[in-house]
């Protein structure tokens, strides 16, 4: 049973989005665009309630791929606003009748998009994934429960009471944006079990979280992965290209999902492109690169790969390597190591890159490009609450659309069944 406190969350978002699913377009981009600027105006609030949260993970020894999840500048904040800004740019799915069939008992059926209700989002560590959250949520008619991580407590309580006062202000309820603010993780267990008032859970964070949530909620969940994402150089790949594309994947930055963990070499090409790789990774941006044993006869400077390391999500300076004879067997070995997010080839022959788009089964498939795309706003969502590598009820960045729901709408005049 729930305790009061998560209770009153539950049922004061639940009221919310009762307000939150009939306001029009305009109210809600209206509201938006204020929170933009409100966040803007509140940099210097939040940057010095962020700075309480990063002094205890520093003195705790968090990596530096994870302190940068959670630190915020100016220039975050200002990306947090455009965020919401480009939200609110765009189309509102809310309403929209998708089709509408004449039956021939004189039925006219349609599927409109309507909200979902209520989501919880159980997050770990960035800060940003606060604002994202409730833009999306909102404007496709939803209210939102927010519970992130105990290192990032008081910079998402200063986040979203900018957010909260900003609702207030346009005569919104302020409960279409409820925080968790106790740290306590009883109150994380008590959300999954609260049918009565949330509609869906999105847990966004590491291997951990996400388990741990789908493994225990009743409330149904949209699972997000983690990203042991794989860039294949094929024997036909522009070797210099390739470099170029891992060394973005891999390093551009480090503590994110959409990252390059692992790569998968063609042995034609092998020898010429593992001494580049070894200058331009290992000696140049300082990454440890993870190699089985061909292509440590290659480079002896590469560290012996364990059977795990081809699984890992490292969010850190270190890379996997593997060897194989064949596109096929890169695929295969893809599909097998995957988590289902996102993977690329680099190659410049036309039925391997097809090859591979139809047959790798991950969220996102590239071709001669970075896995750091797969991301709400590179694809033209504004943002994106995460990336589900599972196939019901959304697959890939989670915008707008994949928000809403349907609901079959009939019109008649007096046709009773027989």
């Amino acid at each position: 049973m729930a305790s009061e406190y998560i209770n009153d969350i539950g049922m004061r978002a639940k009221a919310a989005s009762k307000i939150v699913r009939n306001l029009s377009t305009d109210v809600k981009n209206e509201c938006l665009k204020a929170c933009a600027q409100a966040l803007m105006d509140a940099s210097d609030e939040i940057i010095t309630a962020n700075k309480k949260d990063l002094e205890p993970a520093k003195a705790n020894g968090m990596s530096e791929a994870l302190l940068d999840r959670l630190s915020i500048n100016e220039k975050r904040i200002r990306g947090m606003a455009e965020g919401i800004l480009t939200v609110a740019s765009l189309k509102d799915p809310v309403g929209e009748v998708i089709s509408m069939e004449n039956r021939p008992n004189g039925l006219m059926i349609g599927k409109k998009r309507v909200p979902l209700g209520v989501i919880a989002i159980i997050y770990e560590s960035r800060p940003n994934v606060t604002s994202d959250a409730f833009a999306l949520a909102f404007k496709a008619g939803n209210a939102v429960i927010l519970r992130g991580g105990s290192d990032a407590i008081e910079s998402i309580k200063a986040i979203s009471d900018v957010i909260r006062k900003t609702l207030t202000a346009h005569d919104v309820d302020a409960d279409a944006c409820v925080i968790v603010d106790k740290t306590d993780r009883t109150y994380v267990n008590e959300l999954l079990t609260l049918n009565k008032y949330i509609d869906v859970i999105i847990p966004r964070g590491g291997a951990g979280l996400i388990n741990m949530v789908v493994e225990n909620a009743t409330v149904p969940v949209i699972q997000t992965g983690v990203g042991n994402c794989h860039i294949y150089v094929d024997k036909a790949a522009d070797l210099d290209l390739a470099l170029d594309i891992i060394e973005n994947a891999k390093t551009q930055r480090l503590g994110v999902c959409n990252a390059c963990e692992s790569l998968v070499v063609h042995s034609e090409v092998y020898e010429k492109f593992l001494p580049m790789l070894y200058e331009r990774l290992m000696v140049k941006d300082g990454v440890e690169i993870r190699a089985d044993e061909r292509a440590r006869e290659i480079v002896p400077e590469f560290v012996p790969a364990s059977d795990e390391d081809y699984y890992k999500e490292y969010l850190d300076k270190i890379i996997s390597l593997k060897i194989v004879d064949h596109c096929p067997e890169a695929i295969e070995w893809i599909n097998a190591h995957s988590t289902g997010h996102s993977e690329a080839i680099i190659s410049k022959n036309y039925n391997h890159a097809m090859r591979f788009l139809n047959e790798v089964d991950s969220a996102a498939v590239y071709v001669n490009a970075s896995t750091r795309f797969t991301d709400g706003g590179e694809f033209g969502m504004g943002a994106e609450i995460g990336i589900s590598t599972q196939k019901l009820h959304a697959r890939g960045p989670l915008g707008l659309q994949e928000l809403t729901t349907i609901k079959y709408i009939i019109f008649g005049s007096g046709q009773i069944r027989k």
